[in-house]
């Protein structure tokens, strides 16, 4: 039986996520790229590029800059499949920007540790009414 949200494993992966997220806006070109699979097979869709690989995401990273500001993430769900597979989703906005953000990564426990094997990255082309929809309980 699939274990989903297993303590250990959420509070590992949760560490990773939030590791990732100070990495980005440090612009730590080095660290982000750590924190991808180094693989061809990683993937990372972004709002204007499709990479595959991890040598296309790296290169990508080392030519873009950052707005020199901060974004505020909400309702981040992270969940855990196993002890060596787990998705982390968020909805973010930069800080001088109207825009809402939606990023979506997929994590595999690798020999080196937590790295993202596909990623998403994009934004909403017009603000919802209601942010976040959740099903009936």
């Amino acid at each position: 039986m699939l274990e989903i949200n297993l303590p250990e494993v959420l509070a590992e992966v949760t560490v990773a996520f939030r590791c990732y997220e100070a990495a980005l806006l440090a612009n730590d070109v080095a660290a982000l790229d750590r924190f991808f699979w180094d693989s061809p097979l990683a993937v990372r869709y972004g709002v204007a590029e499709n990479l595959y690989g991890r040598d296309a995401i790296a290169a990508f990273r080392c030519a873009r800059t950052l707005p020199a500001n901060t974004r505020q993430l909400s309702d981040t769900l992270i969940t855990t499949f196993g002890r060596d597979y787990a998705t982390a989703h968020t909805l973010y906005q930069w800080q001088d920007s109207p825009r809402i953000g939606r990023q979506s990564q997929t994590w595999l426990r690798a020999e080196a540790g937590w790295r993202i094997v596909g990623a998403h990255v994009s934004y909403l082309e017009s603000a919802p009414t209601e942010l976040v929809q959740r099903a009936p309980e």
